[in-house]
């Protein structure tokens, strides 16, 4: 069926959203319209000022309203770890957990040829500003498990070796709670590889 363009551009704009494919978008489009035009008011509102008003945080790549995010101004947090992750909501995941107190950068990607993403896309030059400078003593890689994570992984580790400075890899394995024969044979392997002392 055709639609008139301006509903047309919606479904179309719907669909950059990850996972949004045409039936979603239509779902949407026709949800915000025929039941929740307030909603869609305030979510345009918002979209307006997030895209007027939230940039990247000039020392961590972070999503901030300020130049500085919160965690980099925070004094208490320790200079000398930076954990590498891919997107601002693994930052979020790791701050869940309560068990990093050090210092992040965001790569906003991982490496990715076929799509034109090198180092350079992904901030590199200056994470390496930050490890010429001296105060990181350790880089914590915190890139997913897949082919383009483990590459970037990869990269960054020589990176850091090239300026002296420690690298190391979040562990993958089985989940707490995780029975053993549910467990692919690629996690229970790396689990088994990196094992630890009890």
């Amino acid at each position: 069926m055709s639609f008139s363009p301006r509903l047309q551009e919606l479904l179309t704009a719907l669909r950059c959203l990850p996972g949004v494919g045409p039936k979603s978008a239509q779902r949407m489009a026709f949800h915000l319209l025929e039941r929740e035009r307030d909603g869609a008011r305030k979510l345009v509102d918002a979209m307006h000022g997030a895209l007027e008003h939230i940039g990247e945080c000039q020392r961590c790549r972070m999503l901030t309203e300020t130049d500085i995010c919160p965690i980099c101004a925070d004094k208490s947090r320790d200079d000398s770890l930076v954990c590498v992750v891919e997107s601002p909501a693994d930052v979020v995941a790791v701050e869940d957990s309560a068990s990093f107190r050090g210092r992040y950068f965001v790569l906003m990607g991982r490496l990715s040829p076929l799509d034109g993403i090198g180092p350079s896309e992904l901030g590199a030059p200056r994470l390496e500003q930050r490890l010429q400078a001296g105060e990181v003593s350790e880089l914590v890689l915190a890139t997913s498990a897949t082919v383009e994570g483990e590459a970037t992984a990869a990269y960054f580790a020589r990176v850091a070796e090239e300026h002296g400075v420690r690298a190391s890899r979040i562990a993958h394995g089985v989940p707490m709670g995780g029975e053993l024969e549910f467990v692919d044979s690629n996690t229970l392997s790396r689990a088994i590889a990196a094992r630890t002392a009890v």
